[in-house]
């Protein structure tokens, strides 16, 4: 508990202070965009090519994680397409539903896993965000967007052009390619990634929006109790009925016990879904990860 605590504190006490220094407005709305906009495009993609790109791969890895992760994601579609049928919900609001409970946030992700499980466990991490990042974009986009509107050629555009996904694509071809960069290049990549983290963090922080926790607080509970406790045991189950090891079943139990994305208010705003919504479903998963989080990785470990 004292390891897991430890670990956690750090990655808190940044997102903790994100959220003050943008609520005494101590850096200026713009920092935090040109923060935003540097970590997605340059930082994190330079992190997630740097882990790929050097990581030991092996082929019956990459099959077994995609096995878990198609089961719990075409589990989770099941449900929620049912229960949108059965409730006549329009794709404003269901696309808040569909990226709480698919959506990730990388950053404390990463962050954990490196603290907790070393380079083996970030490898396990970065192969499971290679293959899942360009499935959920496609999940999110899918079910913000009317049926009336739906375009194949426009969403697959927007998934190529994802800069997470194609930094993931390059850094396992070149992990397989058997080249070598130039160490100047190595060191460089490593500075640019270490950066990734931390400012991560404070970004995610800086977008919490509690205000918008006042309206229909019995919708976000149940989303957030869905998220952040059913999901892990879902993945939970599915890992042990496919018979992973403990450092693959604990990586994965992991990753779907982490709050959704902030990064999908944007989506949802540009989409034209309900980002007053998706602001209070962001803002109080994360705050309630910090007290699932433990519990989750108590039991798993």
């Amino acid at each position: 508990m004292t390891q897991i605590f430890l670990s956690l504190f750090p990655l808190l006490a940044l997102i903790f202070g994100g959220n003050i220094l943008k609520r005494t407005k101590f850096l200026t709305d713009g920092f935090w965009s040109g923060a935003e906009k540097l970590n997605y495009y340059l930082l994190f993609p330079a992190m997630l090519f740097a882990n790929l790109s050097t990581a030991t791969i092996h082929l019956g890895m990459i099959k077994t994680i995609f096995t878990v992760l198609i089961s719990i994601l075409l589990i989770t579609c099941i449900v929620l397409y049912v229960i949108r049928a059965t409730q006549k919900t329009d794709a404003a609001r269901f696309g808040v539903y569909m990226q709480s409970m698919v959506r990730f946030n990388t950053y404390m992700g990463l962050a954990i896993v490196a603290a907790l499980f070393s380079q083996q466990g970030m490898t396990i991490l970065a192969i499971t965000l290679a293959m899942c990042i360009p499935i959920v974009n496609v999940l999110s986009v899918l079910a913000l967007t009317r049926q009336d509107n739906m375009d194949a050629q426009s969403i697959l555009l927007s998934v190529l052009k994802n800069p997470l996904i194609m930094a993931c694509v390059v850094g396992i071809a070149f992990n397989f390619s058997g080249l070598s960069l130039w160490a100047g290049f190595t060191d460089l990549i490593k500075q640019l990634a270490i950066c990734s983290l931390p400012l991560g963090l404070l970004c995610v922080g800086a977008a919490l929006q509690f205000t918008e926790l006042k309206k229909e607080l019995w919708v976000l509970f149940l989303n957030t109790f869905a998220r952040l406790l059913i999901m892990p045991a879902l993945a939970y189950m599915v890992c042990r009925f496919l018979h992973l090891s403990q450092l693959e079943t604990q990586v994965l139990v992991l990753f779907f016990a982490l709050p959704t994305a902030s990064a999908s208010y944007i989506l949802t705003k540009v989409l034209g879904g309900d980002h007053q919504l998706m602001a209070g479903v962001i803002s109080l998963q994360t705050l309630c990860s910090a007290f699932t989080l433990p519990l989750v990785l108590l039991w798993v470990m």
